[in-house]
């Protein structure tokens, strides 16, 4: 299967402005891409690229005054397959994890383990270690939190959306992150993109898709609890331990984003 994928986004700058943007797909698909995902920038800028401590690549940039888009149009190669379950994945003890994960299992800006502890082990304690109590964390967040655009807030967390109830897909992964972490299971947030293939289409906007990963058998898992199934076309752009280290783009002043267009599309052959 061939996608195509890409993101068209306009910024309006009273001023000079640096930036740092985490748009491109994760070096793991890097091999995949049939027509490169550069980012273009209109008006012209000078960027430079760097692999920040998650291994995701980030551009630098400085955008000038006015109007500023930033736009790319790639092609990848995908297996087309749906994301494999793996129910027989065990959760490890602490002492045996790689100490590459444990950074995954601390309290983060959005994921307040340490909050949510107890309301954690009321819920799933009961639930057997592993893949089935990750499933059941995903089950709890999919069905708690109503999902709807007009509640997203940029500072809320993984403590405030399980009292509101209410959120978009970021806020599902937070919630489930934080649980996992509470629960002594590593878990990752993740950005990528996620068209609507093998399923029906939702009717809403295309947009970046939040997701998780948890560590589980010795590999990392993908979960998704604002779908809570497994998904054909996942292009994964960034990790990290919560939104806040994979941002789409950060900017350093004032500035209105004028339109945001995310396309995601299986190719036709």
């Amino acid at each position: 299967m061939q996608i195509r994928l890409g993101y068209e986004l306009v910024y309006q700058f009273p001023q000079p402005t640096p930036m740092i943007v985490t748009l491109n797909v994760h070096y793991t698909r890097a091999s995949d891409l049939v027509r490169p995902d550069q980012m273009r920038t209109d008006p012209w800028v000078p960027t430079s690229m760097y692999r920040d401590g998650f291994g995701n690549w980030c551009t630098r940039l400085v955008a000038p005054a006015g109007r500023f888009c930033l736009t790319t149009d790639a092609l990848i190669n995908d297996r087309g397959t749906v994301e494999p379950p793996v129910p027989a994945a065990l959760q490890h003890p602490v002492e045996s994890l790689p100490e590459e994960t444990l950074v995954f299992l601390l309290p983060s800006r959005f994921c307040e383990s340490d909050l949510l502890a107890e309301t954690a082990w009321r819920l799933f304690g009961a639930t057997a270690p592993g893949w089935a109590r990750v499933q059941a964390v995903c089950d709890f967040v999919h069905n708690h939190i109503s999902f709807g655009y007009e509640h997203a807030r940029p500072t809320k967390s993984a403590w405030e959306v399980y009292n509101e109830r209410r959120g978009v897909c970021r806020d599902y992964a937070h919630l489930a992150i934080a649980f996992c972490r509470s629960l002594n299971i590593p878990a990752r947030y993740c950005t990528s993109y996620l068209g609507d293939i093998g399923v029906p289409p939702d009717g809403s906007a295309m947009d970046f898709s939040a997701s998780m990963e948890v560590f589980l058998g010795g590999a990392w898992h993908t979960f998704d609890p604002r779908n809570n199934r497994q998904r054909i076309g996942r292009i994964l752009i960034a990790r990290g331990r919560d939104a806040a280290d994979v941002a789409i783009t950060t900017t350093f002043g004032p500035n209105t984003l004028e339109s945001f267009r995310v396309w995601t599309d299986e190719v036709v052959i």
